[in-house]
């Protein structure tokens, strides 16, 4: 590209605006838009990023894009003045290229097209860490982790996956979103399909296996929230929606197959669930997600068996349902896109073409974990094989089903796009059924994010690190699977021990701080102060749903992980909160909103440890059990919690949202002098302003609550806050009555 220096002048009058500038060095550019600054150096294509004019992210050393291991170069003059700019290049090969350039507020993205496939696509600049995201590829460090300390870990740096795809290890629910919150930036490569993800404190590289067409990486800028919010739009604008969920799915659950094992009927489903309603859970929906099928052939084993019950073991599931739905229970069963190749509908299936096929046009037959049986998958992307799915799943809609838990799994032999499962979520979501949600790339279209499966014989401290490794990719309506994980798998030895009762404990507890979860393995199976402990997690979740909720809502509408906040997504700035979630610290603490701290103690030592070094971020932090105030910016040593202590903390605000006997209340804890605070209850997106002035400490008797007319709200004392039932849309000001304390 030979440019005149001539240009230099006239591009440098326009970066104020939106503009390109070349520099009087021929092929440097630079291009400007808002606060971002593009630049690229020499033929090679080396670019990076400025945001204010401070540096962002660094030019790799080497290469900008490189195909097949080489670099590109450009060529000609850039006709462009300002974003989005279009640059011509080759490829080592002479492959002609086209690279387009677009810069907005807080987002830049470069696009590569190619008329011709290209193999091992790879954009790349200079390192940053630490790093977070990777959703379920998180916690598969073990494998893709070039670091030599392979432990649980949050921060991803030295991750390097030439073929990041779903079905690796554990993974199923897939973002290859990177932030880097310390530096305020994030990177994105949005393609279903096998890519490639490297992250170091050297080099960043994100690409594509092969590309037939165009690719599109993003780069976002800003503090998190800025980010988020940028990210949710590309996945929004890219076809990978994020859905608003549904309160139901906050509440308290139960899975037969964590309760039952295979031993599921309808007896034994209703035995189950009335007992635990009985004994006080408050159950919201319950998934029958095994063995409903007829037990003969085998080619009925499997969950689309549309509408086909065992009629031995489910005699009337209308009845059953029924009585499920009286008791305000949502009632799902497992779903899968699988068909068995001889089973009920594979017919009508093979005959219409609704089956994935190879490149002859012949359909497929795989072999994954369930069901055992060969099977088809269906192709979500033809929309009539979508809609003739959904014709199938109506069939168990009529009996009553009004949610499903999807559970594809076993499939990581096979090269099956990330996406594979978006498409019948997203039309699941349309009809309002509720959905765990499991599979998927970029997407939230479920209710629920689960993670892998997690068991009472599996290293303990990879559940803490999905989950928040789900929240830091965008997944952060997070379900930690079954309280208890599987015990009817016959994995381990059921047998009652003092670390099996402690465990449950435990998990139950930190469970009860995510968006949901879900009860299994029976309470009065245990010891009865393990069944305590197991009831209290369960009531403490109930109490904080509608403040999850709310946050629920909030992630919807901006993207930001409000119902799981990582403290290095809540504090960017807080050299303390880097570093700890992992599996030699063991700080997994989140932030629910701005006013909860979620603390469990959970790891691996769960059974050995009853104290854990707590680290509170800026502000006050009341112990939610005790009432006691503590300064923020400060590590608390040792901090006891026993195994029936409430992990949180309440900061922040001060203001939540709590259920206690059926009724919603409005909390004010007096943690902050001067404050304000947006809420939605459940049934109204219309939100509750509350603003705060008070001193902290402050007697709860010496604060009072008035509308926004200037009425007197009468109030209650719950635990260590004042309370009130809410209006949808009403100002509620708070202040200390001067003769108080």
């Amino acid at each position: 590209m030979n440019i005149s220096t001539r240009f230099t002048g006239l591009f440098s009058a326009l970066l104020l605006s939106s503009s390109v500038a070349l520099s009087a060095a021929a092929q440097d550019l630079s291009l400007r838009a808002s606060d971002i600054q593009f630049h690229a150096q020499d033929s090679a294509f080396r670019y990076g990023f400025t945001v204010d004019d401070k540096p962002a992210v660094s030019a790799d050393a080497a290469a900008g894009i490189l195909i097949g291991g080489k670099p590109i170069t450009l060529t000609g003059t850039p006709h462009c003045a300002a974003s989005p700019c279009t640059l011509n290049a080759t490829a080592a090969d002479g492959t002609p290229l086209h690279i387009v350039i677009t810069l907005a507020a807080h987002h830049a993205t470069l696009t590569l097209s190619s008329a011709k496939v290209l193999g091992d696509v790879r954009f790349s600049t200079a390192g940053a860490a630490p790093a977070y995201g990777l959703s379920d590829h998180a916690v598969e460090q073990a494998h893709l982790s070039t670091l030599a300390n392979k432990q649980f870990n949050t921060d991803v740096t030295g991750f390097a996956d030439d073929a990041f795809l779903s079905g690796q290890g554990g993974t199923r629910l897939v973002s290859n979103f990177i932030i880097y919150p310390q530096q305020r930036f994030a990177v994105l490569l949005i393609d279903p399909h096998r890519k490639i993800v490297h992250t170091s404190a050297q080099q960043i590289q994100q690409g594509v296996q092969n590309l037939n067409g165009s690719v599109t990486i993003h780069y976002f800028f800003g503090d998190p929230h800025e980010i988020y919010k940028q990210y949710l739009d590309a996945r929004n604008s890219a076809g990978y929606k994020v859905l608003m969920p549904k309160y139901e799915a906050f509440g308290v659950g139960w899975e037969a197959f964590g309760a039952l094992g295979w031993e599921t009927n309808q007896k034994t489903d209703t035995d189950s669930i009335d007992r635990y309603l009985k004994l006080g859970y408050p159950l919201k929906w319950i998934v029958i997600g095994s063995g409903f099928w007829p037990d003969k052939p085998d080619s009925m084993h499997a969950t689309t068996s549309f509408g086909l019950w065992d009629h031995d073991k489910y005699p009337d599931p209308k009845g059953m349902i029924a009585h499920f739905k009286s008791e305000d229970l949502t009632v799902m069963l497992g779903l899968r896109i699988a068909f068995i190749t001889d089973g009920p509908y594979s017919a009508a299936g093979l005959a219409h073409g609704y089956f994935l096929k190879d490149n002859d046009g012949k359909p497929l037959v795989y072999k994954i974990g369930f069901p055992h049986s060969p099977i088809y998958l269906l192709d979500a992307h033809n929309p009539a094989a979508l809609s003739w799915y959904m014709s199938l799943v109506k069939k168990w809609q009529d009996y009553g089903v009004s949610g499903w838990k999807e559970d594809l799994y076993g499939y990581g032999k096979y090269d099956l796009r990330d996406d594979k499962i978006d498409p019948t979520n997203d039309r699941l979501m349309a009809q309002h059924q509720l959905i765990i949600e499991r599979n998927g790339y970029l997407s939230s279209n479920g209710d629920l994010h689960r993670i892998n499966d997690f068991n009472y014989n599996q290293n303990q401290d990879r559940g803490p690190v999905n989950s928040l490794a789900l929240a830091y990719s965008g997944f952060p309506l997070v379900y930690p699977d079954i309280v208890g994980g599987t015990f009817g798998e016959s994995r381990f030895s059921t047998g009652r021990t003092a670390k099996m009762e402690t465990y449950m404990q435990r998990n139950a507890m930190w469970a009860a701080m995510h968006s949901s979860m879900g009860m299994g393995e029976p309470p009065w199976s245990f010891s009865a102060s393990t069944a305590a402990v197991m009831l209290k997690a369960a009531k403490l979740h109930e109490r904080i749903a509608p403040y999850l909720f709310s946050n629920a809502r909030r992630f919807f509408n901006d993207g930001y992980p409000w119902t799981m906040t990582p403290l290095p997504i809540a504090f960017p700035d807080d050299a303390s909160v880097y570093g700890r979630e992992n599996a030699t610290t063991r700080g997994y603490e989140w932030l629910i909103g701005d006013s909860m701290l979620a603390t469990p103690l959970y790891g691996n030592d769960y059974d050995t440890s009853n104290a854990r070094d707590i680290y509170l971020p800026a502000g006050n932090w009341m112990d939610f059990d005790t009432g006691k105030i503590y300064p923020g910016k400060q590590t608390l040593k040792s901090f006891a919690l026993p195994t029936d202590k409430t992990p949180l903390f309440i900061g922040g605000s001060g203001v939540t949202l709590e259920q206690q006997q059926g009724k919603l209340y409005l909390c004010i804890y007096p943690v902050a002098t001067t404050s304000t605070a947006k809420l939605t209850l459940p049934a109204s997106a219309t939100p509750i302003t509350v603003n705060i002035s008070s001193k902290v400490g402050a007697a709860l008797s010496s604060l009072i609550v008035k509308t926004k007319s200037g009425k007197t709200v009468a109030t209650t004392t719950l635990g260590h806050a004042i309370a009130f039932q809410p209006t949808a849309g009403e100002t509620y000001n708070v202040s200390q009555n001067v003769t108080g304390n």
